[in-house]
């Protein structure tokens, strides 16, 4: 497929995010990257009236339902519209539309099935990331790399691109239930290395907005969802 034939479609979960998810779109009108897709999870501040300002697709959570809920519902607003291509961004600010070719680029010129964005490859950047995060990160990763054989800088960086056929496998069946928070990331990463699709890895940064409150991750709650699928998956507990 050449590559003035690829639709893309960024895929930007939110929520109570009224004092940044301005600037992240402000900042798409120095770039044209395809459509840009909110999935509003449910704010409860004035997120939804931030987003009418902007001329972009916006999918409404009558209630929180879960980051993974909200890819889900972007992959198949993708799907259902002939969209090729999704790029998935944080909706606070940390990732820059800017880098999104530097993530489409080795799909669009090698045909790779999925590019994740890497803050640890050379030319990579992780400003005001605290200690403790980053040590996690880098454990959590070391965990990944040794299970499942290939070498893995970044595993848990939101930021990165798929080709929408790449759902077309029945394996890789993402709308379970258990799926709908933030499992499902961990979930498409452990079938895509496990069935040996196209995976590549390229430079990005992601700038935290400051040392505080810099994620909706909440140490010890949040930690099973992440940690839960690369097990589940390799005991056989869920397919």
């Amino acid at each position: 497929m050449g590559e003035k034939s690829f639709k893309t479609l960024v895929i930007i979960p939110v929520y109570n995010e009224e004092h940044r998810i301005k600037t992240v779109l402000e900042r798409f009108r120095e770039v044209e990257i395809g459509k840009v897709l909110v999935v509003n999870d449910g704010s409860t501040d004035s997120t939804p009236k931030v987003l009418k300002g902007f001329d972009v697709e916006v999918i409404h959570h009558p209630q929180r339902e879960g980051v993974g809920s909200c890819i889900r519902d972007g992959i198949d607003y993708a799907r259902k519209n002939g969209f090729q291509l999704v790029a998935l961004m944080a909706g606070n600010g940390k990732d820059d539309p800017k880098e999104i070719p530097i993530l489409l680029k080795p799909i669009l010129k090698e045909n790779f099935d999925y590019i994740q964005g890497s803050r640890y490859l050379e030319g990579g950047e992780a400003g005001n990331l605290p200690l403790a995060r980053k040590l996690g990160i880098k454990a959590f990763t070391f965990l990944w790399s040794m299970l499942l054989r290939r070498r893995l800088t970044d595993v848990t960086n939101g930021f990165r691109a798929y080709k929408v056929s790449l759902f077309d496998d029945p394996k890789i069946n993402i709308w379970q239930e258990w799926l709908s928070t933030y499992e499902l990331e961990y979930y498409i990463h452990f079938w895509v290395l496990k069935l040996k699709h196209k995976f590549g890895e390229v430079p990005v940064s992601k700038i935290y907005p400051s040392r505080k409150k810099y994620s909706k991750i909440r140490p010890f709650l949040d930690w099973w969802p992440i940690v839960k699928p690369l097990f589940y998956l390799l005991l056989r507990i869920r397919k």
